[in-house]
């Protein structure tokens, strides 16, 4: 299984990326924060961020997929050694920590920008599909075949970055049971039904 590498563009990138990581940890810098704030942060030039990374969006765009192909690597264990619903619930408890909330603030912002601009969020954008195909394999192994494999966990990330938003949007309004709700999403695994004929 290949995940994606947010670190393909050159060394002198890659040290700003990493520095930006780790200035700021876990988080993101806000989106009303400065280039230059940001340089000042790690004690480069606004200039050099801007030629890296285009703009404040591709700083962010870029410390999120850095951040989340790290999280894939820690991931990946429990895909390797866990059950599919182990790995559901991996995920989720990964994501859904309150000290994450920087970040699922910055995902759905770049997300957003993404929609309108995918080419100027490419690394970004392909990123996105890593847990979808981890997903995938671990249901193939557990007896699915790779289309239903490949449609039920999609659905299984949508379900959880639609709950992850909900939580942005209206904080605390998330079901107790969304995992639980989210793990059931398998239990009905063959093909939908047609509605009934009015």
């Amino acid at each position: 299984m290949t995940l994606s590498n947010p670190e393909r563009k050159g060394s002198a990138r890659e040290r700003l990326l990493a520095r930006l990581l780790d200035a700021f940890g876990e988080a993101l810098p806000p989106p009303e924060m400065s280039l230059r704030e940001i340089a000042a942060r790690i004690e480069s030039s606004h200039a050099l961020l801007r030629y890296h990374f285009g703009s404040l969006s591709g700083v962010l765009a870029a410390m999120l997929t850095a951040q989340r192909s790290r999280d894939n690597e820690a991931l990946l264990e429990t895909a390797r050694q866990g059950t599919y619903d182990d790995f559901v619930v991996a995920i989720w408890r990964a994501y859904s920590r309150p000290e994450q909330l920087s970040r699922i603030r910055g995902f759905f912002y770049v997300a957003g920008l993404a929609v309108y601009r995918p080419d100027d969020f490419r690394e970004f954008v392909d990123s996105l599909d890593d847990l979808t195909a981890m997903l995938t394999s671990l249901a193939e192994r557990e007896g699915l075949g790779t289309k239903e494999a490949r449609e039920v966990a999609t659905v299984t990330v949508a379900a959880m970055r639609g709950l992850l938003l909900q939580e942005v949007l209206t904080p605390g309004t998330r079901s107790e049971n969304a995992l639980t709700l989210i793990l059931r999403l398998r239990e009905g695994r063959s093909a939908p039904r047609t509605a009934p004929e009015p």
